[in-house]
């Protein structure tokens, strides 16, 4: 298994995949944290958000330390489930998947949390008080009022990003589940969220900073940008949902950015129709397919340097799920077609496709 491969596409496809769906669950989260304190009266030496910031000739590197803080929680929750689900992928095969349907509750529920988020910074009524704390018996464990109770509740909320995945995530975890060990599985797993960790890194470090400018500019516009990260979030599941609110039904709707269904992607053989739809990384092509009802039908979705999201194949209405190659073919069988639209889309929602039968 090349681990090198694995900790660039951390890096690059999926820092930016994962952080679209869980970034704005961790700025939300930890800008709450630093702005709910802002304005009580502390002790000397001690921070509004009961870290403790230090005196006022504090050293930078003490004051950075309290920053990290947070963020480094988030993290390490979150190399700990993923690298033990890796473990399980590894040692117990495909036993251990969420369902589309579960994956897309949860998906919808992100994008509504992170949304919350975003409208309690922007101080809009009604959202301003809300903080997300973890439990008192919990904080009990805690010994320090410091750093570490800061950073329990983003440790927390880094564990339970394993049932959030992003497409890319996806992917590596089709990885651990071919690695047919549980040693390897944990490995492909922690190493992917290794590299996933610089731009989480940032986004959190960035919020906590930000956040103490609450009540100005800055404020506003970290809050505009959660809620857009959650508005982005959400419409992955009603992507994934088939809702008619989901942006691309919104549009189409409006008999804008409806493409022409293309019916060359079709060809016929012995009573049997193929469906030919190409993965390149960021879209499907082509997205709006003609096809022939009442017809024995197979998809063929061939990839083509396939990246990111795109890997990740469903056919929600189907429970069909596949992990697309890189390069190769991926051979679907659809049964015979009815008459009507079968969407398809990335595992986030982020990209789809339609196949009409008529």
């Amino acid at each position: 298994m090349n681990l090198t491969a694995v900790l660039v596409t951390g890096l690059f496809a999926g820092g930016v995949s994962c952080a679209a769906v869980q970034g704005g669950l961790l700025t939300g989260l930890i800008s709450r944290q630093r702005a709910a304190a802002v304005g009580v009266p502390v002790a000397v030496g001690r921070s509004h958000d009961g870290s403790t910031d230090g005196p006022p000739h504090a050293s930078p590197w003490h004051r950075l330390g309290d920053d990290v803080a947070p963020v480094a929680g988030f993290l390490a929750g979150k190399l700990v489930s993923h690298t033990a689900l890796g473990a399980l992928l590894g040692a117990l095969g495909g036993a251990v998947q969420l369902s589309i349907s579960t994956r897309t509750t949860l998906q919808l529920l992100a994008g509504a949390l992170i949304i919350v988020f975003g409208l309690a910074q922007l101080g809009v009524p009604g959202f301003r008080g809300v903080v997300i704390e973890p439990p008192q018996a919990w904080m009990r464990v805690v010994r320090s009022r410091s750093r570490s109770q800061s950073a329990l509740a983003p440790a927390l909320l880094g564990v339970a990003t394993v049932l959030i995945p992003c497409g890319v995530t996806l992917s590596v975890q089709a990885l651990a589940l071919a690695s047919g060990s549980a040693l390897s599985g944990a490995v492909i797993m922690a190493v992917f969220v290794l590299g996933t960790a610089p731009l989480f890194a940032l986004l959190g470090y960035a919020a906590r900073r930000a956040a103490t400018a609450w009540r100005g500019r800055l404020a506003i516009a970290t809050g505009l940008i959660v809620v857009a990260m959650g508005l982005f979030t959400l419409n992955g599941g009603l992507e994934l949902a088939g809702s008619p609110v989901a942006a691309s039904r919104v549009v189409q709707a409006f008999g804008a950015g409806d493409p022409e269904p293309d019916v060359s992607a079709v060809s016929e053989q012995g009573g049997q129709q193929q469906v030919l739809i190409t993965a390149r990384p960021g879209s499907y092509s082509p997205s709006a397919v003609q096809a022939r009802a009442g017809v024995p039908t197979t998809l063929i979705v061939r990839s083509e340097d396939a990246q990111g999201c795109v890997r990740s194949f469903l056919i929600p209405s189907r429970g069909v799920e596949e992990v697309l190659p890189a390069d190769g073919e991926t051979r679907i069988d659809l049964g015979v077609l009815e008459p009507g639209t079968l969407r398809y889309s990335c595992g986030m929602g982020m990209y789809t496709g339609t196949i009409t039968a008529a």
